[in-house]
């Protein structure tokens, strides 16, 4: 089963995708955030182009754990995507996704502050893999 993992911002949408088998993922494209439904109407297509099978949503908390304000947000959202796409939505603690994607992005030699979007897709791909990666996997 093939996986979407959505690192949700408040202007971008950062996202990944997994391999057939659910075992590595890849970045694929970051959106333009304008609504949430415009954003969820958006991420319905590329479930469907992409035959995705479940979505993986970041989830930022606090360094301790705790719920933000923008976690809240990221639940209200997962909530929405589920209730259009008819698949599962699995939120997953997101803590750093942003700070490894820009460093990877930097060994890279590519400038992240010049190329948000691919911090984003990057930050999306590293937090599909952990939950692939995770002992309770993408359930």
């Amino acid at each position: 089963m093939r996986f979407l993992g959505v690192d949700l911002g408040e202007k971008r949408i950062g996202l990944a995708v997994s391999d057939a088998d659910g075992k590595v993922a890849m970045p694929l494209r970051t959106l333009r955030r304008r609504s949430d439904a415009q954003a969820v109407t958006e991420l319905k297509a590329i479930v469907l182009a992409e035959e995705i099978g479940a979505v993986v949503i970041g989830e930022p908390r606090r360094l301790d754990g705790a719920r933000s304000e923008a976690a809240r947000r990221a639940a209200a959202f997962a909530a929405k995507l589920q209730a259009a796409i008819g698949l599962p939505c699995r939120l997953v603690d997101e803590a750093l996704t942003s700070v490894a994607a820009a460093e990877r992005l930097r060994e890279a030699g590519v400038d992240p502050r010049r190329r948000p979007e691919r911090l984003d897709a990057v930050a999306a791909q590293i937090l599909l893999q952990d939950a692939l990666d995770s002992p309770e996997g993408t359930r």
